[in-house]
């Protein structure tokens, strides 16, 4: 599939063979952790183990359909996994892998990106400068 993404950059005039490997990592990542819900179910079940009716409620908008559809593709992605406890009625906790975890800068720099952006759409500042950390502090 990655292939066939780069085969079609590939016919595009002009694009050299680093614009292609951009292009087909950036590809791939989208198809990873990309779209409406799958990081804010990751940023959920990166804070620790959350059961499948926890994320309904800490997402709101999310349809059922939609959380198992997301849940699933995480979990084949290897960014989550699912254990289901042999109790009466069964336990089934979702939590990050350890590969998901090496997504966790990706969540320092979205959260930096979007405080930057929600001052700016608040009127609260021009263009940020090129190289600002605002993160959060953590909670003492």
């Amino acid at each position: 599939m990655e292939r066939e993404q780069a085969e079609r950059f590939e016919v595009h005039e002009g694009f050299n063979e680093a614009d292609i490997d951009c292009y087909v990592h950036v590809w791939t990542t989208m198809q990873a952790i990309g779209g409406k819900w799958k990081m804010l179910i990751l940023w959920h079940v990166h804070e620790g183990g959350r059961r499948y009716n926890e994320l309904r409620r800490r997402i709101p908008g999310i349809s059922q359909k939609m959380l198992t559809q997301q849940l699933r593709e995480l979990e084949e992605d290897g960014l989550i996994a699912r254990t289901v406890y042999p109790e009466t009625p069964p336990r089934v906790e979702y939590e990050m892998t350890a590969y998901g975890r090496t997504l966790e800068p990706v969540f320092d720099v979205m959260y930096d990106w979007g405080v930057l952006h929600r001052e700016r759409r608040a009127g609260c500042g021009s263009q940020p400068p090129p190289a600002v950390n605002v993160r959060r502090q953590p909670d003492v």
